[in-house]
């Protein structure tokens, strides 16, 4: 299948979102985008046993009230919907991304934890996805449909820069002729914390300096690869997460990694992917790197 962006739709504000954000995402890439349902057990639930193409009606329904929404924004954007039947809806969804360039899908957050971006079912696909996947809420529409002006934020690992992660954030922020905003965390020696011992100011000035140092060396050969783009290093003490989750709340996008595993086993996603999944006040798109 030729290169598209993905966009699964379920019927809820949310994946409506999805849809107007996966759009704009097309548009700015040059791509057709494909809307698509998976049908499931729950589709079974909600459908009038009465009626025996209900299921189907309910679901086509579903794809062509996102489709009026996409044209009706985008109008310059080649849409086609798809109805996949059976199976589980992670398992539907991963394979699909397969033939895609980028997946997008609506979140809703979980378990009245207000705030939480990430769902059930887009937590599963993240920890899975071959593809970059982007997770949209519900409330933000002009950050959901792309919010052109506004940083891309991303978050570095300096010990190990991951090429199609910090690649995928120079290519956003030059196609939205945005300011790239990169940002690094680093944790102080642990002596520092023992005994509340605050270690002198020079000291503390030259890890500082050293933490700024590693920034720069990751972006240094993408700066010349991408000229156009406007660089700004965040360095600062404390969780990196933490510093990409405040950062969000003015972001148009966030960028993080995601490191792909052999086996089903054990957590798919770490720690600084897990906060900044649920904690981001913006789009997320979570890049898979080896």
């Amino acid at each position: 299948m030729s290169a598209h962006v993905l966009a699964g739709i379920d019927g809820s504000p949310e994946s409506t979102a999805a849809a107007r954000w996966a759009a704009d995402e097309a548009g700015r890439r040059g791509l057709p985008l494909r809307l698509v349902h998976a049908r499931t057990w729950l589709d079974d639930i909600h459908a009038d046993p009465t009626l025996p193409q209900d299921v189907r009606a309910l679901a086509a329904r579903m794809l062509s009230d996102a489709e009026a929404v996409v044209r009706g924004t985008r109008p310059d954007v080649a849409v086609r919907t798809e109805l996949i039947g059976g199976g589980d809806p992670v398992d539907v969804l991963v394979e699909a991304a397969g033939q895609a360039d980028v997946l997008v899908l609506g979140s809703r957050g979980i378990g009245g934890f207000e705030g939480l971006l990430v769902g059930s079912v887009g937590l599963a696909v993240a920890g899975r996805c071959d593809v970059p996947l982007v997770l949209v809420r519900a409330g933000e529409p002009e950050r959901s449909a792309g919010h052109d002006g506004a940083e891309v934020v991303l978050g570095v690992d300096t010990r190990d820069p991951a090429a199609d992660v910090i690649d995928f954030a120079f290519r956003e922020a030059a196609r939205r002729g945005t300011v790239l905003r990169a940002v690094h965390g680093w944790s102080p020696p642990p002596v520092w914390g023992y005994a509340g011992w605050v270690p002198p100011q020079a000291e503390a000035e030259q890890f500082r300096a050293l933490e700024a140092e590693l920034l720069g060396d990751a972006l240094a050969g993408w700066r010349e690869k991408y000229p156009e783009v406007t660089v700004v290093e965040h360095c600062r003490a404390g969780s990196g997460s933490s510093a990409v989750v405040d950062l969000s709340a003015d972001a148009a996008l966030v960028v993080i990694g995601r490191r792909r595993r052999p086996h089903h086993i054990g957590m798919r996603l770490g720690p600084v992917a897990h906060a900044v999944l649920h904690h981001a006040q913006a789009p997320v798109v979570l890049v898979p790197h080896d």
